[in-house]
Formats: C-alpha cells, sequence, structure tokens
C-alpha cells in the first residue's frame, strides 16, 4: 500500500476472538496496527502469527486506563463477550464497556480519530419485537446477571451518540449477533463451541430449557468484512446497525447438526433455562444491506466445518501434550 493510503489503526481487543481476525484483515490490507489487550480473555496464540510483521504492535493494556497514542481509526472491540467469561467480574465487565468507551472516546477526540464501538445485540435483551430492528429499545433486565454485559454495553452506546452530538466525533457504532469461527475461546461457554466441544469429547451435548429458543450465527469472515465497510461509510452515518446473519435456528436443530458434522456419539441432555437468556435473536439486517452493500455469504454448514476443525486441532494437540507428560 502507498504510504498516503496506510491508516494508523488501533484494534482494542485485538487478542481475542474477533479482535484477532480484524488485526489480520487491517494487515492485509497495508495498515499499520497496533493491538491493545489485556489479556482477560484475549490470548497470544491469536495473534502470534502476526507478531514478525513490520506493520504489527501488541501492547498489554486495560481500556478502564486512559491510553496515549497517534491513531487514524480506532476499533473498540474490548470486552469479555461470553455469559461465563463476563459474568465472572460484572464490576469490572461493566467498567470495561463505560470506562473503556469514555477512555477511548477521549482518545480520539484528542487525536481527530474515527472510532468503531462493538456493541452488541443483547441491547435488545429479551425482545419482544423479531425480528430485531434497530429502533427496538430493547426489554432489558437493569439488575439481572446479565445486566452488567447489556446495560454496561447500552451505556457505551449512549456515550459514543453524546460524543457525536456534543462534540461532533465520527463515530460508528455494530450491534454484532451471534458470530463463531476458528480462535473462538473454547471453554466460553457460547452456543458454538461448548457444543463442538462437547462434541468432540463425546461428552453429552448440553441445551437449556427444551432447545426452542433461537440465535442466529454468522460466520467471523463475513462480519470482518461487515466491520471494515462500516468504518468506512460517509461520515454521516453513524449506526447503530445490525451486523449477523439473518438465518434463525433452534439451540435443538444447532445442536444435532453439530453431531452428525462431527460423527459423534454424543447424547443430547436439557438442563434448565438461565435467568434473563433471550428467547429469540435474530437480526433484521435491512439497514446494513442499504448502507454498507453487506449481508453473510459463508453458509452455516461451511463455517461449522472450519470451525469444528480448528476446535479439533486444539483437542488434539492436548491430547498429544498429555501422551508426552504421561511418557
Amino acid at each position: 500500500m502507498r504510504e498516503a493510503f496506510r491508516k494508523r489503526i488501533l484494534v482494542t481487543g485485538g487478542a481475542g476472538f474477533l479482535g484477532s481476525h480484524l488485526c489480520e484483515r487491517l494487515l492485509a490490507q497495508g495498515h499499520d496496527v497496533l493491538c491493545v489487550d489485556n489479556f482477560y480473555t484475549g490470548t497470544k496464540d491469536n495473534i502470534a502469527h502476526l507478531l514478525d510483521s513490520p506493520n504489527f504492535e501488541l501492547m498489554r493494556h486495560d481500556v478502564t486506563f486512559p491510553l496515549y497514542v497517534e491513531m487514524d481509526e480506532i476499533y473498540n472491540l474490548a470486552c469479555p463477550a461470553s455469559p461465563i467469561h463476563y459474568q465472572y467480574d460484572p464490576v469490572q465487565t461493566t467498567k470495561t464497556s463505560v470506562h473503556g468507551a469514555i477512555n477511548m472516546l477521549g482518545l480520539a477526540k484528542r487525536v481527530h480519530a474515527k472510532i468503531f464501538q462493538a456493541s452488541t445485540s443483547q441491547v435488545y435483551g429479551d425482545a419482544r419485537v423479531h425480528p430485531q430492528r434497530e429502533a427496538y429499545w430493547g426489554n432489558v433486565n437493569p439488575i439481572g446477571p446479565r445486566s452488567c454485559y447489556d446495560e454496561g454495553k447500552r451505556c457505551a452506546e449512549t456515550l459514543f451518540m453524546d460524543y457525536r452530538r456534543q462534540h461532533g466525533l465520527n463515530i460508528k457504532i455494530a450491534r454484532i449477533f451471534n458470530t463463531y469461527g476458528p480462535r473462538m475461546h473454547p471453554a466460553d461457554g457460547r452456543v458454538v463451541s461448548n457444543f463442538i466441544m462437547q462434541a468432540l469429547a463425546g461428552e453429552p451435548i448440553t441445551v437449556y430449557g427444551e432447545g426452542m429458543q433461537t440465535r442466529s450465527f454468522c460466520y467471523v469472515d463475513d462480519m470482518v468484512e461487515a466491520f471494515v465497510r462500516l468504518i468506512n461509510t460517509p461520515d454521516d452515518f453513524t449506526g447503530p446497525v445490525n451486523l449477523g446473519n439473518p438465518h434463525e435456528l433452534s439451540m435443538l436443530d444447532i445442536a444435532r447438526q453439530i453431531i452428525v458434522l462431527t460423527g459423534s456419539s454424543s447424547e443430547i441432555v436439557f438442563k434448565p433455562l438461565p435467568m434473563d437468556d433471550p428467547w429469540h435473536r435474530q437480526p433484521d439486517i435491512t439497514l446494513a444491506r442499504e448502507k454498507l452493500g453487506w449481508s453473510p455469504s459463508t453458509m452455516l454448514d461451511d463455517g461449522l466445518k472450519r470451525t469444528a476443525n480448528y476446535f479439533r486441532q486444539i483437542v488434539e494437540a492436548e491430547r498429544a501434550r498429555e501422551t508426552v507428560r504421561t511418557v
């Protein structure tokens, strides 16, 4: 890339699942990338293959503290995104969403950078509108076990919009629906990773309730493509915009599909539904199609195969290490 078109881009949470794929994409475009992560849920393994790139820099830093760097664009992805991780330290989860947003917005204001906020479909809560459109205000429990994440992200959106109104900041807000793919944490408790790991181990696959609650799953490459398109939209478009796959299926359906895909002998077992678990989650992506010219292109079966292969390699590597330790 010619120097005039090379951007200095900060990715917070850059060693996480989505962040590492985004860093990879931005480097491929020829940009200078600063990956910032405190490694609470992210891991150096996710970005190890990028460390030798002259355009890549890694910094251990917690976004709840101010950061002073010179950047052209900021992608704020820092925050644990799975219930297991964000409920482990709920106060820190809220601080990451709120203080992290304040610090990154302050940085963007100082250096006149464009800034992207990774929000979530969880801002809709247990939605009473189906599918969910951006104009829907949501049905969120402000005092439940998931509130640290749901309300933290809602507050971050408020901060982004107020920085826009008060300071004229160039902001972009993405509401991310369920995303899956390689580099998901194998123990994050999310649907796809949980089901695949259980299937590969031949363990019972745990489905909550009767398995009739629905989700829509978007492959990581499609999601990263949407990120890049969103941040490059005209300055007068801020979002929020739904990003996800509108194809909806039940938890029971995806559990059965993963059993077939992995050739597993696992049985499906049912457990009580967690508190505040949304019954439906399906994005209306009309706005994304209109403003970004984007819709997901990866078929679920193809994406699940790639994801299962990734987890299979992790399982086999761990078995190999265990054999060496035993010997």
